[in-house]
């Protein structure tokens, strides 16, 4: 069977996605080119033997919309017979571009792809697509008539469920600041993270990591969703979910250059990893949070490995008890739990995330000598991926 490996693995750093962050003033387009443009150079490809490129983006509208990832292709100057499309798995977007692309090589029907995604959120605000609509329809909303909640609700729910507690979430985020600020300090996203030129200015770092951040300061952070009305639906719910534990809006892109282990050999590229195994499962679309748990279930089954075997485990940090009831229910190793820090401190830049996961599961492999490597993402609409890659 043919063998999908992954060449190299980039990302922005990561903008406030608001107006005024540093990624602000790019236009979502413009910014995965940079990332498409970078990735070639770092590898030496030319850029027309690319297959097709696939790309993650959640709010395809506006300024992300006909198909931005093509619309980044034409922009990074590939040639115009390299095709692209756009996906939208939600926050999973670009992990799925990922599978997809790994999946089309050992199929045969790719030699060399890209996967990538990208997020503007401070140009393109969660919500801007919906357009004042109703996306669910009355088929969805007769089969659940009390209604379906946001993310953040399902975030309250979840660490209700798993008794979760105020101090362990603020613990826990705080710990993401911690790690990404150490290795950003020792030079470990170096590799990984590649400048953006910001309207005449070079950006290398990444701008939502807060290095002084406590829990205790966390601590004095107010609730986020406090809903009175929902309250009423929900009594368990008491309210933990605030900004400091949950992941920040961002502006970023990312990219992968995946081939066949034999086109890379006759190109005389050196692979950092393997693809190994992959899983996408669906779960209750009210908790929505909680996919990555029959996700890695089904990768676990399907890889023949267990969490022992797995050097780290990079589980989107969108809200706090996402990696901590993963990592409860598995009874994981909270050392090899998202060790360079996750989304609340690096970002969450949607349709980019997966792909920054992927990025920054690489690398760490890469740094540290690690040979398998698991990366879950809980997606809107109560849905995950999972995917599990062995370093070269």
């Amino acid at each position: 069977m043919t063998t999908a490996v992954i060449v190299d693995a980039i990302r922005t750093p990561s903008g406030k996605g608001k107006p005024g962050g540093q990624l602000s003033g790019i236009h979502p387009a413009a910014l995965l080119s940079q990332v498409l443009t970078a990735l070639v150079q770092r590898t030496g490809i030319d850029p027309g033997i690319v297959d097709d490129v696939l790309g993650g983006c959640v709010g395809q509208v506006g300024e992300q919309a006909v198909n931005v990832t093509r619309n980044a292709v034409l922009g990074a100057g590939f040639p115009e017979h390299v095709p692209a499309t756009t996906i939208d798995r939600q926050c999973g977007s670009s992990q799925q571009a990922a599978h997809f692309g790994a999946q089309g090589v050992i199929a045969g029907a790719y030699d060399v792809v890209i996967a990538c995604g990208v997020e503007s959120m401070s140009r393109i605000p969660m919500g801007t697509a919906l357009m004042g609509a109703d996306p669910y329809g009355p088929s969805v909303a007769a089969r659940y008539p009390d209604g379906l909640v946001g993310q953040g609700i399902s975030a309250e729910l979840l660490a209700a469920k798993w008794k979760l507690d105020r101090d362990t979430l603020d613990e826990f985020s705080a710990r993401s600041h911690a790690r990404a600020a150490a290795t950003a300090a020792a030079g470990g996203f170096d590799n990984e993270v590649v400048p953006v030129d910001a309207d005449g200015v070079v950006r290398r770092g990444d701008e939502t990591v807060r290095p002084a951040t406590t829990a205790a300061g966390l601590a004095a952070l107010k609730p986020s969703f406090r809903d009175e009305v929902l309250h009423k639906r929900f009594p368990q719910i008491d309210w933990k979910i605030t900004p400091g534990n949950s992941s920040p809006l961002t502006d970023g892109a990312s990219a992968v250059l995946i081939m066949s282990e034999d086109k890379a050999k006759a190109l005389g590229l050196q692979p950092k990893a393997r693809f190994h195994t992959f899983a996408v499962s669906g779960s209750n679309p009210l908790l929505m949070l909680d996919g990555v748990i029959p996700a890695t279930k089904r990768a676990l089954e399907r890889s023949g490995l267990s969490l022992e075997d797995l050097d780290a485990y990079e589980v989107n940090e969108a809200f706090a008890p996402v990696p901590l009831l993963w990592q409860r229910e598995f009874g994981a190793d909270p050392d090899r739990l998202n060790p360079r820090g996750g989304a609340i401190a690096l970002g969450h830049p949607l349709g980019a995330s997966g792909t920054r996961l992927l990025t920054t599961l690489v690398h760490h492999l890469q740094a540290t000598g690690g040979r398998y490597g698991l990366q879950t993402m809980c997606e809107g609409g109560g849905m995950a991926n999972a995917t599990i890659i062995e370093r070269i």
